[in-house]
């Protein structure tokens, strides 16, 4: 029996959300690849499902990771933040539809990929994140996520049970997605025009900018707080850097922005959450290693935008 290369797509999925770095989630899942095709073609004939083996492997070889990489990412410089992936197909489909969970404990593909959420789910124990994301997200049953994690279908319920509890707590109420869209796209006039009055007035007063630049580049260590904070803030990026200009995309299937010099180099993704209509958070990334998902682009011949070569 054949392990389907189809499954790669859907494995991504998982593994990303469970550890939030594309590079760890494509080796996590290169690795179970290679675990199948070791085995004997007797032992892969036994495999009922190769599909719900990979899975298996897949989650597990995760746990390892995301048991490891705690110690790592104390060492880290500055903020840890999830990788930015811009929001394509790749990372929105082929999600299982079986449907079986409580529709109250489901939360969407679409949702579970924002970094508001992925941040969240960085707090969580290694445990507590596989049984959320299985569960709530990939629609996995309690006894299915059991079997993967060695654990009885009671202890996993209460994981997702506490890990459910710290989103809600982490969280605000979700905006819906024009509302979001008309904030960022306002608050992204307001950085064209270099108006700090208009900056502070659409940001949160208590709302914060998180930087990730990993010790690679010149980056805040701790977050900035306060509206007017944050707005000076942006505004001397562009007096440091006058060819810097921000566009919107879809980072991590939400609209945010994105940082680039005049060449076209991609020098930060800013993921953005938004709440009663003011920006609560900032999430921006600049180490370069977590920016591979976005190539550079090259400036129109006429100069009046950014286009792919």
């Amino acid at each position: 029996m054949k392990a389907d290369e189809a499954d790669r797509g859907m494995l991504i999925n998982v593994a990303y959300r469970l550890l939030g770095s594309v590079t760890e989630a494509e080796d996590a899942v290169q690795d179970a690849y290679e675990r199948w095709y070791r085995q004997t073609e007797q032992q892969r004939r036994a495999i009922a499902s190769p599909t719900a083996w990979l899975v298996t492997v897949t989650t597990r070889i995760c746990l390892d990771i995301l048991r490891s990489a705690r110690a790592r990412r104390e060492r880290y410089v500055g903020q840890w933040l999830p990788e930015p992936v811009p929001g394509s197909a790749r990372w929105t489909s082929q999600a299982p539809t079986r449907n079986t969970a409580d529709p109250a404990d489901r939360i969407s593909l679409d949702d579970s990929l924002s970094i508001a959420l992925l941040v969240v789910l960085e707090a969580m124990t290694p445990p507590e994140r596989v049984a959320f994301v299985l569960h709530d997200v990939f629609d996995y049953t309690f006894a299915e996520v059991g079997e993967i994690v060695g654990r009885s279908p009671q202890a996993c319920r209460q994981l997702a049970s506490t890990a459910r509890r710290r989103v809600r707590e982490a969280r605000p109420e979700p905006t819906p997605s024009h509302e979001h869209d008309r904030v960022v796209t306002a608050f992204k006039a307001a950085l064209d025009g270099g108006d700090l009055e208009a900056l502070v007035a659409i940001l949160d007063p208590d709302a914060q900018a998180v930087p990730d630049g990993g010790g690679r580049v010149r980056a805040a260590i701790e977050p900035l707080r306060g509206a007017e904070a944050i707005a000076h803030y942006l505004l001397q990026l562009y007096r440091l850097q006058p060819d810097l200009r921000f566009t919107l995309a879809a980072v991590n299937g939400q609209v945010g922005l994105v940082g680039r010099d005049g060449a076209g180099t991609t020098l930060a993704i800013a993921a953005v959450e938004v709440a009663h209509g003011l920006i609560q958070t900032l999430w921006v990334t600049r180490n370069p290693d977590k920016l591979t998902q976005w190539p550079p682009v090259s400036r129109t011949a006429a100069g009046a935008g950014w286009a792919q070569p």
